[in-house]
Order: structure tokens, then C-alpha cells, then sequence
């Protein structure tokens, strides 16, 4: 991979910033530098603050917001292949999902504005009762304040854009925390939104330690809401943290899928292998269980594992690459204890499960214990596991049997088993003949249990970030 290094720097109060403090940004695949960025502290997440803080006192019409928005959409749009690269640099994303993620990014834009267009409230039906007659009542949406806002490294572009553009749709200033092994992105958004005309305040971008940033983010009551997505356990931490605070999560699952015996078997071999293992399956909902019913398990298995030792694994600089490396080396071996573990508790390696360089194959794991790991916890991996059923409530069951609850699917060619599977399914979404992987960015995602309690896509996030404030008018 052919990068060359520079210095970015901060956004904080319309200016960019340099701390004399430098992170380096380095690539998953080689190690090599990408970038250097300044890192940022406790004394500059609370200046971020004030300026977040100053800005919302002269607010933003509808309008503008929206047009800004909009632009941003247009410059990333003109700016996509280099937006792409940059993804793949810093993340290791293999080029073709990359690009995805760029264009996924423009909707998101894009629908933010639409939602900052038409961002209303309701008419309360006040003469409904003796006491309402003579009144009109109306609901306005205002925003809600300053939102702190923390995005993971998976999609440095996309979960950024789904922070910060609903954020400015609803009105608010925004103080962002990206990643620090993928803040290029995030500072890409911002130069954007400077160029597109957005005043000094409304983005501040911070790259830094948690501990210190998030530590101001929690503690400053300016800050009314905090958006977070990433690991459960610091999630479910941080809420505890802000009780007074709306605390967004959006957070891990551990994906599974059903393949009844009626499902048309070729296609849910070709979606579930190349979304079992996409960007290395780094993703929330990166298919990770499949549980296929017992009458066809052997052809969909005979199907499938073609499918998946199919899969080119290389740099992410290729564009014919599929599979990528784990964001650190941590992670990779992390990732292969899992399996391990697995292996020695009986399971079968069917594919994969050993490295090609410093890279880990796409693994696909066969009947692993019920208590190993990658049964029950969210792998991050390019791992999935195969597993037979034989009824489909049985299925199900072991499909609701972990903490997580943000999406799952099923193939079945019946409309009967597919609701009655959806009603059942313990999950904030559920996916009929499409693999749970699948997010369209304008429709409202998020989880249940250990997963979340938000939902995310610009109609739902911009109602989360603002407040209804009831108007009662004497005729």
C-alpha cells in the first residue's frame, strides 16, 4: 500500500488547531504511517464546549442547515475517490466496500436534509376536551443542545456522517470523537462542512484519549446528549455515567441467520458469504451465526464454503480485494484464540482458520460449543459458524440465545414462516431474504438487550436530538 504521510489538523471553534501533542495514524495492513493528527485533551474537548456552546446562541434556520448539509453531500460526491482511499489507508477497508461506504455517507447527507426541511411538530386536539375549548395547542421540536458525539473505527465516514449530519439537521452544535485509529475521515467531514459554509462552533473535531475527552463530554451539563457507538460494556458504562443526560447506544450483536429448507439456497450462499466476512467482519452486523435446517444443510454447506475460499484476501488498496486485516494485530489474535477455543471444544474448521501473511482467512467454523465465545459473543472477525436445526422455533431459540439484539434474518420462501420468524426474533431488526447485514441508511436501525436503546437514521435521529415543547394558545 503506497501512502504518503501528512499532518492533519484539528477543528475546534472554525479554527484548525495543532496541540504540539501528535497521534499516528497508522495503516492496519503494513504499519506504515498515513498521517499524523494532534491530539487533543480535556482542556481542549472544554473549549470545544464553550464554542459548541457559543454557536447555538445565534441558531441556524432550517433552511441553511439543510443547504449546507446538501452541499456537504455534493463535495463528498466530487471528493469520493479520495475519500475512498483515505478509508482504506487508515482502516485497511478493502476498496470496493470503501467506495460504498462514501456513497452511503452522501444519502445520509442527503436525508439529513430533507428532515432538516421538514422538521415539525403536531396540532394537539385541544377542544377534545371541556377544559382545551377556546385554545389552540401545537408541539414544536427544538433542539436539544450541545451533542457529544463518539464514533467507532469500523466506518470512520459513514457512523460520522450518522452522528454529526442529523445533529446540525435538528439544530444542535456538535462536539466528535472519532476513532484514533481512523480520525481522517472525520476530519475530512469537517473540512467539508467549513467549506459548505457552516459557521465556527457548530463541528468540533477532537482526536484524543477517551478517558479525557468522554470524561468532559459526561461531566459538562451543557452537553445534553451524548451519542455512542461501539463495545457494550463501555456503552452500557457511560450511560450509567450521564443519568441526566440522553445517553445514545448504538452497540455489538453477534449476527445470526435461519436458512429454512424452502429458502432458495444459492442465493443465501452468495449473500451470507460475502457478508460474513466484508471489511474483515469488523461490522455490528456482520453475519457471524448461521443456523440452516437439516434437510438442506449439506447442499447449502456444498454451496457455500466455494463461495467463501473464493474470497480474495489481500491489501485493501487492491480493488479486487475482499478481505482485509483486523484493525491491529490485538485483534487478529484475539480473533484466532476464539477459534481455537472453539476447536478444542469439538468444533470443526471447515475453511480458513490460519493466516496468509498477517492476514487472517475467512473462517467458518462448524458446530462450536454452545458456551465457546463465537456462539455467544460478538467476534469482530472474518469468522462465522454453521450449525443444523430441525425445527424452526428450535432455531429461533438459539438465535435469541445471547445478550445482543440488534439485527437478524431469514430465507424462507414462505410468508407465514418469515412473520411468524419476525415477531418472534428477539432484535431491533430482522431481515427477510436479505442477510441482517443489510442497512439502508435513511431506515431506522438499532438494537435491543445489550445491543442499544436507540435507533439511528436521520428521521429517528433527529427527533432523538431534539425536545417537543408544547405551545397552548388562548383564542
Amino acid at each position: 500500500m503506497a501512502v504518503t504521510a501528512s499532518e492533519r489538523k484539528l477543528l475546534l471553534d472554525g479554527e484548525w488547531l495543532e496541540t504540539g501533542r501528535w497521534i499516528e495514524v497508522r495503516s492496519p495492513y503494513d504499519g506504515s504511517v498515513v498521517a499524523r493528527v494532534p491530539h487533543a485533551g480535556a482542556d481542549e474537548a472544554r473549549r470545544a464546549v464553550d464554542a459548541a456552546e457559543r454557536a447555538m446562541r445565534e441558531p441556524l434556520p432550517a433552511h441553511k442547515r439543510a443547504e449546507i448539509l446538501v452541499r456537504v453531500a455534493g463535495a463528498l460526491g466530487r471528493r469520493a475517490d479520495e475519500a475512498a482511499r483515505q478509508i482504506s489507508a487508515e482502516a485497511g477497508k478493502p476498496l470496493k466496500a470503501a467506495r460504498v461506504e462514501v456513497a452511503r455517507a452522501m444519502s445520509t447527507f442527503t436525508m439529513a436534509a430533507v428532515e432538516a426541511r421538514t422538521l415539525a411538530g403536531e396540532v394537539v386536539p385541544m377542544e377534545g376536551t371541556q377544559a382545551g375549548e377556546g385554545k389552540l395547542g401545537v408541539t414544536m421540536r427544538v433542539p436539544i443542545g450541545v451533542v457529544g458525539a463518539i464514533s467507532p473505527f469500523n466506518f470512520p465516514l459513514n457512523l460520522v456522517a450518522h452522528k454529526i449530519a442529523p445533529a446540525l439537521a435538528a439544530g444542535c452544535a456538535v462536539v466528535l470523537k472519532p476513532a484514533s485509529q481512523t480520525p481522517l475521515s472525520a476530519l475530512l467531514l469537517a473540512e467539508l462542512e467549513t467549506e459548505a459554509g457552516l459557521p465556527p462552533g457548530w463541528l468540533n473535531v477532537l482526536v484524543g484519549r477517551a478517558a479525557e475527552i468522554g470524561d468532559v463530554l459526561v461531566a459538562d451539563e451543557r452537553v445534553r446528549l451524548i451519542t455512542f457507538t461501539g463495545s457494550s460494556g463501555v456503552g452500557w458504562k457511560l450511560r450509567e455515567r450521564a443519568p441526566r443526560k440522553r445517553v445514545n447506544l448504538e452497540l455489538g450483536n453477534a449476527t445470526p441467520v435461519i436458512v429454512e429448507p424452502d429458502a432458495e439456497l444459492e442465493t443465501a450462499a452468495a449473500k451470507i458469504a460475502a457478508n460474513a466476512f466484508s471489511f474483515a467482519g469488523q461490522s455490528c452486523i456482520s453475519v457471524q451465526r448461521v443456523y440452516v435446517h437439516r434437510d438442506v444443510y449439506d447442499d447449502f454447506k456444498a454451496r457455500f464454503l466455494p463461495k467463501v475460499d473464493a474470497l480474495v484476501v489481500g491489501d485493501p488498496a487492491d480493488e479486487e480485494t475482499d478481505v482485509g486485516p483486523l484493525i491491529a494485530p490485538s485483534e487478529r489474535e484475539r480473533v484466532v484464540a476464539w477459534i481455537e477455543e472453539a476447536r478444542a471444544g469439538g468444533a470443526k474448521i471447515l475453511t480458513g482458520g490460519e493466516l496468509e501473511g498477517d492476514l487472517l482467512r475467512p473462517t467458518v467454523v462448524e458446530r462450536p460449543p454452545p458456551d465457546a465465545k463465537l456462539a455467544c459473543e460478538e467476534a469482530f472477525g472474518p469468522v462465522c459458524t454453521l450449525e443444523q436445526y430441525d425445527v424452526l422455533d428450535e432455531a429461533i431459540s438459539r438465535a435469541n440465545g445471547t445478550r445482543y439484539g440488534l439485527q437478524a434474518g431469514i430465507f424462507t420462501s414462505a410468508l407465514a414462516t418469515a412473520l411468524y420468524a419476525a415477531g418472534c426474533l428477539e432484535f431491533g431488526g430482522v431481515t427477510i431474504n436479505e442477510v441482517p447485514t443489510f442497512r439502508a441508511d435513511q431506515m431506522p436501525y438499532g438494537g435491543v438487550k445489550d445491543s442499544g436503546n436507540t435507533r439511528e437514521g436521520p428521521a429517528w435521529a433527529v427527533r432523538e436530538m431534539t425536545e417537543e415543547r408544547l405551545v397552548v394558545v388562548q383564542l
